[in-house]
C-alpha cells in the first residue's frame, strides 16, 4: 500500500477512486475500463504538476519517505557477492552505518552507507539509521582497508545527522567524525558519494568528502535539519518550512552552488514509487563516475579531492 504525504491527498483521492473502479469492475464484470483510463491520466497529469513545484519543505518529505529504497537496497540490488564487515575494533559494531567488500560492474569495491531500516523494528536496530562514534570508526576502519587493497569506495548518504546521546558525545562523536573526513581526504583511490535521502549534517559529509558526490533528484543535504535551524532562529520548530528554503537544500540549489557533482533523475512521484528504476539509474551514475577516475594515478585523486572540498565557497571571492 502507498503512503501519501500531506500535499499527495488530491492524488490518492484519485487513486483510491481508480483502485474502487477497478475493484467494481472485477466484481461484478462491468467494463469500465474507459473511465479508469480517463481518471488514470488525469491522476498522472496531477502527478506531474505536483512534483515540478515542488516546495523545499516538500522534497523534504519526499527524502525522508517511509518507502524510499535505502541502502541495504542498493547493495543487493548493484553489489555482487557483498561480504559484510562489522565492528570498529575498539568499542563495538554499530548498525547505523553499514559495509563490506563486494562486486560493481565486475570491479571489486568497498561500500558503506547509513541504514535507517524499513519498519520500526529495523529502524530501532539500526538507530534510524544515526550513527555512534564506533560507526564512523568502523567507516574509518573499512575506507583504510580499501585504500590498502587499492579497491574504490562507494558510500551511500541517508542520515538525519549523528546521534546527539550523552554515550556518544563521552565517546568522542566529534573526533571521530573530523577523523572520518580525514580519512575521507587521505585516500588515494576512488571514493564516490550518493545522498539517496536525508544528508544530515556532519553525520553525512563524515562519509561523504568524494571525488563526486551525486545526489537523487528529491533527496535533502545541509548543515542542519530544517526543524534544528528553525529551533535555533526562531525558537519554534514550527518555522521548518521557512528554514528548509533558507537552508538551499534541495539537489538543484547544491548543483548550482558547486556544493555537489550531479543530480539523478528520480521516476515521477519519487524515488519510493519505482524503487527498481531509482536504482538502476543510480547504478548507471556511479559507474560512469568511477570511469572517470579508474585510470588516475592514487596521488592525483587525493589531490583533486582536497582541493575540490577547498575551493568551496570561495567563488566570487578575490
Amino acid at each position: 500500500m502507498h503512503n501519501y504525504l500531506d500535499f499527495e491527498k488530491p492524488i490518492a483521492e484519485l487513486e483510491g477512486k481508480i483502485q474502487e473502479l477497478r475493484h467494481l469492475s472485477g466484481e461484478g464484470g462491468v467494463n469500465i475500463a474507459d473511465e479508469v483510463g480517463r481518471m488514470q491520466s488525469k491522476a498522472e497529469k496531477l502527478l506531474v504538476s505536483t512534483y515540478a513545484k515542488l516546495t523545499p519543505w516538500q522534497k523534504t518529505q519526499v527524502a525522508r519517505h517511509a518507502n524510499r529504497p535505502h541502502t541495504v537496497d542498493y547493495i543487493d540490488a548493484l553489489i555482487e557477492d557483498f561480504t559484510p564487515l562489522a565492528g570498529d575494533r575498539a568499542f563495538a559494531e554499530d548498525l547505523a552505518i553499514i559495509g563490506g567488500m563486494g562486486r560493481f560492474c565486475g570491479h571489486s569495491v568497498m561500500v558503506i552507507g547509513h541504514e535507517k531500516g524499513a519498519d520500526t523494528e529495523a529502524r530501532i536496530k539500526h538507530n534510524f539509521g544515526m550513527p555512534r562514534p564506533e560507526g564512523y570508526r568502523k567507516a574509518q576502519r573499512l575506507m583504510s582497508l580499501a585504500n590498502k587493497f587499492g579497491l574504490p569506495v562507494i558510500t551511500f548518504i541517508d542520515t538525519p545527522g549523528a546521534y546527539p546521546g550523552i554515550d556518544a558525545e563521552a565517546r568522542g562523536q566529534a573526533e571521530a567524525i573530523a577523523r572520518s573526513i580525514d580519512v575521507c581526504l587521505s585516500l588515494k583511490v576512488p571514493l564516490i558519494s550518493l545522498v539517496i535521502g536525508e544528508g544530515g549534517s556532519g553525520g553525512a559529509i563524515a562519509i561523504a568528502v568524494a571525488n563526486s558526490v551525486l545526489m537523487l533528484q528529491h533527496s535533502i543535504y545541509s548543515v542542519i535539519s530544517p526543524e534544528g535551524c528553525a529551533s535555533i532562529l526562531w525558537r519554534d520548530g514550527a518555522q521548518a518550512k521557512d528554514a528548509a528554503g533558507a537552508l538551499r537544500l534541495t539537489a538543484r540549489d547544491l548543483l548550482d552552488l558547486g556544493v555537489i557533482d550531479k543530480v539523478i533523475e528520480e521516476p515521477l512521484g519519487g524515488a519510493h514509487r519505482d524503487a527498481q528504476a531509482t536504482i538502476r539509474s543510480a547504478g548507471q551514475a556511479i559507474e560512469e563516475e568511477l570511469k572517470k577516475y579508474s585510470e588516475l594515478d592514487g596521488g592525483v585523486l587525493r589531490a583533486s579531492r582536497r582541493e575540490k572540498f577547498l575551493k568551496m565557497g570561495t567563488k566570487g571571492l578575490s
